[in-house]
């Protein structure tokens, strides 16, 4: 049932770019643009309903994927290298991703219309920028550090301050495990958030096609072939970086299961094909679980933790997906990201995948997380939603394919100690 209402989304949406990609390309060559002002207000709606809900959705995934350990001491042994673990790969993919966008800038001398409509928020980061004294990366980093921690978390959250949200969520989830007594109705009322927040987040993701379609149509509309070129570099970046990242996973693992990267690929194909056609960690998880017991012999016990564990917070694909995403739609913008910015990144995508993951349409509220903390305009998302679909079956690849090495590492580790 859940894979019939999984596959029926997906048909919808890429029924959904097809029709608004054919139509704004029409309405560009016709010089018919201003009929897609009468569509555009329903691509804005959907937009102020994904930022309407990040909120409520970062705090309470965050604070209950740490009260979801149970215990503090749950960290230590299994909990603590398969937390490790993903913690680690997750920082490696956002860490590549920003350096291959950086590098490589598919953005860069874009001059698409649809990014001069924000030229008055644009030129403040500007000027923002021009205002801030180049500093060192040592003291960029504390001053990130420092500013992260809230004063107010209210204000906070009022202000759409995502990184103080996400350290607040922390440190409150990590309290409430150690004095859980104390703690018994802020976990409720928080579970029940969480439980709350997801269901609408499925309510805005049944008129996601609809809110797909009318920003495809005003952003081809308004930039016509010329969206195409700048798209092509921007999917082959990402594509770049999730086949770089399956690269050095496999490389990683290869000395512990004694085979070549080739023929753990070949040995995982059929996890890898799953996630590509469903789009979903959770839906390939029993396939997964089944090829690492039977055919790489990693312990039930180990399997039964990592993986389902992995298949919630594990998101390397969607990590790259996600600061390459963030990047490109900047230099899209002309917006030049300070060292601090690309630091923000770094820290609150890793957060950000971590809480966000088990939501359908991550990709769109993680990316809405990490682009309103280093205050690029969230209607750039409209920019690549032409091939989110594509990108969304490779990102689920990597996301298993972590998931995967996750657990024959952690499992290698277990074995040593016993």
């Amino acid at each position: 049932m859940v894979k019939s209402k999984k596959k029926h989304f997906s048909y919808y949406i890429t029924l959904a770019i097809i029709a608004g990609f054919i139509i704004g390309l029409t309405l560009n060559l016709t010089h018919s643009q201003d009929l897609a002002t009468y569509i555009k207000p329903f691509g804005v709606i959907f937009l102020r309903l994904l930022k309407m809900i990040i909120i409520p959705l970062i705090f309470s995934s965050v604070y209950m994927s740490v009260i979801n350990l149970e215990s503090v001491k749950n960290l230590a042994s299994l909990g603590k290298y398969t937390l490790g673990y993903y913690f680690v790969t997750t920082s490696m993919a956002i860490l590549s991703g920003i350096i291959l966008v950086s590098f490589l800038g598919p953005g860069k001398g874009a001059n698409l219309d649809i990014s001069q409509k924000h030229t008055s928020s644009i030129s403040e980061s500007k000027e923002n920028q021009k205002e801030k004294k180049p500093q060192e990366l040592l003291s960029t980093v504390i001053q990130v550090f420092e500013t992260a921690v809230p004063q107010n978390p209210i204000k906070a959250m009022v202000d759409g301050n995502i990184i103080q949200v996400i350290v607040f969520s922390l440190l409150l989830a990590l309290v409430s495990l150690s004095s859980k007594e104390d703690a018994v109705g802020m976990i409720s009322f928080t579970r029940s958030l969480e439980k709350i927040s997801h269901h609408l987040t499925h309510a805005i993701m049944k008129v996601a096609p609809i809110g797909v379609f009318a920003l495809i149509v005003n952003v081809v509309s308004s930039t016509g072939m010329n969206s195409l070129i700048y798209l092509g570099k921007y999917t082959l970046v990402v594509l770049l970086g999730l086949i770089l990242h399956v690269t050095l996973l496999s490389v990683f693992i290869s000395p512990k299961i004694k085979m070549s990267p080739l023929m753990f690929f070949k040995n995982i194909s059929a996890v890898m094909l799953t996630a590509f056609s469903t789009s979903s960690s959770s839906a390939t998880l029993p396939v997964t679980m089944s090829t690492l017991t039977e055919d790489f012999e990693v312990s039930e016990k180990t399997a039964n933790f990592v993986l389902p564990l992995g298949a919630t917070v594990n998101m390397d694909g969607t990590a790259i997906y996600v600061s390459i995403s963030t990047i490109f739609i900047a230099q899209v913008y002309g917006i030049d990201l300070s060292i601090s910015q690309l630091f923000l990144i770094f820290v609150t995508g890793s957060l950000a995948a971590i809480g966000t993951a088990s939501v359908p349409g991550a990709g769109f509220i993680t990316m809405g997380i990490v682009m309103g903390a280093v205050g690029v305009p969230l209607e750039g998302i409209q920019i690549v939603l032409a091939v989110e679909r594509v990108l969304d079956m490779s990102r689920t690849v990597v996301n298993v394919v972590g998931d995967s090495v996750g657990a024959i590492f952690v499992d290698s580790l277990m074995k040593k100690r016993s």
